[in-house]
């Protein structure tokens, strides 16, 4: 049994969520995949995985095992990218994620730009609202937006926004300005949600954090279509600045309540610690940031 081979193996069927899912990525065939994975549960006398016939379930031991194999084949892959010279002239593949809008309007912009300077690096971004496990995803660089939970990782910001509402003139001129938030409950909402119901929407009232009850006559789960409501007329929305800041600039929206917006959101970029960074992302950070800073700073409105 050849132990490393084995070992990748169940790490990507670990990540693919099932043995088919390994021998797809893999490129091998189905039988290989468990075989070995079930050698390398004999070689250890122990259990690592329950096989069900919809996903791939690690027990204790293999949760540890898996855990403790990752860091050696991280370990191992810094290895080889120090021999190949990947910490002596910037190549290699970045994986980066960000949220979905900001991405497009802010990271893919920059992203083209470095490629056009740095031609042996390839990136590929992904935009998603969720918030992606950047160690389980192995994840080179990631944007978060939002107070982080202390959690070991290097973090350099790049600036601020903050939850800003507003509607298009329209719908104000049919149905009035709200003049506190509470004045909400006599306004048609448009609701931004990602993985839980947007019931409430948070205000600054007096200095204090309120949360103010709503109840969205439309809701959607993408930045790109509660501003696309907003801008047909159909109610009230609350995103983050730079979503609507050109709509915004170009009169097509109209912030209200802006007496009550909560404290800015810190933007930033977040990676893993490393003893060695590769040059890579080092390259990225070192080109990237001061645009980002920059162009959040310069952002219309």
């Amino acid at each position: 049994m050849d132990r490393f081979e084995a070992i990748r193996t169940l790490i990507t069927a670990v990540d693919g969520g099932s043995l088919s899912a390994a021998s797809r990525r893999l490129g091998v065939p189905l039988p290989t995949v468990s075989r070995r994975v079930s050698d390398l549960e004999a070689h250890l006398r122990t259990q690592l995985v329950v096989r069900t016939s919809r996903r791939l379930l690690l027990t204790d031991a293999g949760r540890a095992y898996v855990a403790a194999c990752r860091q050696i084949i991280e370990e191992l892959d810094d290895a080889e990218r120090l021999a190949s010279g990947e910490y002596r002239t910037p190549r290699g593949e970045l994986l980066i994620t960000a949220p979905v809008m900001f991405g497009r309007l802010h990271i893919q912009p920059v992203v083209l730009d470095f490629l056009a300077a740095y031609l042996d690096i390839t990136v590929r971004l992904t935009l998603s609202d969720a918030i992606i496990d950047i160690v389980e995803n192995r994840v080179d660089l990631a944007v978060r937006i939002g107070e982080l939970p202390d959690s070991g990782l290097v973090v350099r910001r790049l600036g601020a926004v903050r939850w800003i509402t507003c509607a298009s003139p329209g719908y104000l001129a049919r149905r009035g300005s709200p003049a506190t938030p509470q004045d909400l409950v006599d306004h048609d909402c448009v609701g931004f949600e990602r993985v839980r119901s947007d019931s409430t929407w948070l205000f600054s009232v007096q200095d204090r954090a309120t949360a103010i009850a709503i109840s969205p006559r439309f809701s959607v789960n993408t930045a790109n279509g509660a501003m696309d409501a907003a801008l047909a007329g159909a109610g009230i929305i609350r995103v983050l600045s730079y979503q609507a800041a050109q709509a915004i600039v170009e009169g097509r929206l109209t912030k209200v309540l802006q007496a009550f917006e909560t404290e800015p959101q810190p933007v930033q970029l977040v990676h893993n610690p490393q003893a060695i960074l590769p040059l890579k992302l080092r390259a990225f950070l070192d080109f990237a940031a001061p645009r980002l800073k920059a162009g959040l700073a310069d952002e219309p409105g």
